[in-house]
């Protein structure tokens, strides 16, 4: 099945069908500046939304090796990722083309050499790739069936020592979604608190296991 047949018409969908109304975000995210273009049929078209910002103000980068933003949308959380520390890798991932396209104008609009985006469903477009922290605003419009598969597949990419980072709607994932990162990793923390979401991490922690 092709993402496009996933789910109906919404920032899920891999193939959007409506018309590609263009805008500009301009925000200050980690004390930087930076510039987003976006569109129609986009996660959070008119503004960088309060969970992507309480993960990227939270998120915890390793010091050098592969990072891992899955659900890029236009690529915000990916590029600062990777202004922050310029030493990662950081791969960008999306199963909506229109945003993978963003995403790439976006990462040379920000002068971002070490960022680069796929397309593809889930962790499809990074098989063979190991990966020191994953970070991820799931698509909770398309059930949390969905958000679980990111969870569950996360593990099979993540290097030992490596970082699961997940934001949520705190009244949507409270209960259920620790659960589900205990039963991954092992363990689960919260990372972040703050307007009405919070920031999940997970270790990888094979020699455990």
């Amino acid at each position: 099945m092709e993402p496009n047949d996933r789910s109906p018409e919404h920032y899920f969908t891999g193939l959007p069908k409506s018309e590609e109304r263009f805008g500009l975000v301009r925000t200050t995210l980690c004390g930087r500046n930076f510039e987003f273009l976006t569109a129609s049929s986009v996660f959070s078209k008119r503004r960088v939304d309060l969970g992507t910002r309480l993960l990227i103000e939270s998120m915890v980068l390793p010091r050098e090796g592969n990072v891992l933003d899955i659900g890029c949308g236009y690529g915000v959380v990916g590029i600062v990722a990777a202004s922050l520390n310029p030493k990662l890798r950081v791969l960008m991932t999306d199963v909506n083309i229109r945003a993978v396209r963003l995403a790439k104008r976006n990462v040379e609009l920000n002068k971002v050499a070490s960022a680069e985006v796929r397309y593809g469903y889930f962790f499809e477009p990074v098989e063979g790739v190991m990966f020191n922290c994953i970070l991820s605003n799931p698509p909770v419009s398309a059930g949390m069936e969905t958000v679980k598969a990111i969870v569950h597949g996360a593990r099979h990419v993540l290097a030992d020592g490596g970082t699961f980072q997940m934001v949520i709607r705190s009244k949507i994932g409270s209960k259920a979604l620790p659960a589900v990162f205990e039963e991954t990793f092992g363990n689960v923390r919260v990372l972040a608190r703050g307007s009405g979401f919070r920031v999940l991490l997970g270790l990888a922690c094979y020699d455990l296991a």
